[in-house]
């Protein structure tokens, strides 16, 4: 029985290997057929897919506004803090107070890309981009101020 087994471990290991081996030597006796990506040389005509989730970003409309209340739902969705919100109370010109985002701010280098903040976001502020290029020397480049200077929220956003 221990023999049995034993061998026929080594069979299947040596079929798996000449199967591997037969793909990579019709590879290799067929070099027209290219399989993999020439990834630096083809950034421009490089198509991500739909469902690649890149980085966090908040959408502005043409007039520096966003969707996003402050609620804080994406921040406290985030398992590993990526995201920290700084509130503000703003006065209506009724007089009414109410809160607005000072800050959106997004860490990037803690970003598990979990998707967690985007669904739990009531008001659909954030989206997830097609980026894919997050190299940089300075790890201070990957903290993020998501909402533009001057943005206020949207009317009829609440």
């Amino acid at each position: 029985m221990f023999l049995k087994d034993y061998f026929g471990t080594i069979f299947k290991s040596i079929k798996s290997l000449l199967t591997g081996m037969r793909k990579t030597g019709y590879y290799f006796t067929h070099p027209k057929e290219i399989l993999t990506e020439e990834y630096p040389d083809n950034r421009a005509t490089l198509k991500m897919f739909d469902r690649f989730k890149g980085e966090v970003t908040m959408p502005h409309n043409e007039n520096n506004e966003h969707r996003c209340t402050g609620c804080q739902a994406c921040e406290i969705a985030c398992p590993n803090g990526t995201i920290k919100i700084i509130t503000k109370q703003e006065i209506k010109e009724d007089g009414k107070k109410k809160k607005a985002i000072e800050a959106f701010v997004y860490h990037l280098e803690l970003c598990t890309l979990c998707n967690n903040c985007i669904t739990s976001c009531p008001s659909d502020a954030i989206v997830m981009a097609q980026t894919y290029e997050h190299s940089v020397y300075d790890k201070t480049q990957l903290k993020k101020i998501l909402n533009k200077p001057g943005s206020k929220i949207m009317e009829g956003v609440e």
